[in-house]
Formats: structure tokens, C-alpha cells, sequence
């Protein structure tokens, strides 16, 4: 997130970001599956983030 960037302030928010990540990443040819370390520094936590390809629902979203 860069400074000029807003908060986020729900799971919402976050899920939205985080899908609209993904759509950038697999519209540039990149895997987006498989693990991700995320090595944040002192000052926030480190995460694993585990990202696999899911069937599509019946519903349209």
C-alpha cells in the first residue's frame, strides 16, 4: 500500500483488494498460484500466503 493509497477498514475492503491484485497479476501472465512469504520488517507481522484456483460457483459474481 503506498501513501497515497486509503486505509482499509474491512474484510470487504480487503477481499476487493485482494482480487483486484490477483486479476492484475493473472492478466500479466504471472502464476498466482502457489505460496508467498511476506516479510513485513520489525514494525508488522510476516505472513504465508497460499493462493489456489477454485471451481467457479454456479451463480455469476
Amino acid at each position: 500500500m503506498t501513501s497515497e493509497e486509503t486505509a482499509l477498514t474491512s474484510k470487504e475492503e480487503l477481499n476487493a483488494e485482494l482480487k483486484a491484485l490477483l486479476r492484475r497479476a493473472y492478466e500479466s501472465g504471472l502464476n498466482v498460484e502457489g505460496g508467498f512469504e511476506c516479510r513485513n520488517g520489525v514494525e508488522h507481522p510476516d505472513w504465508d500466503v497460499i493462493v489456489t484456483e477454485v471451481e467457479k460457483n454456479e451463480r455469476a459474481e
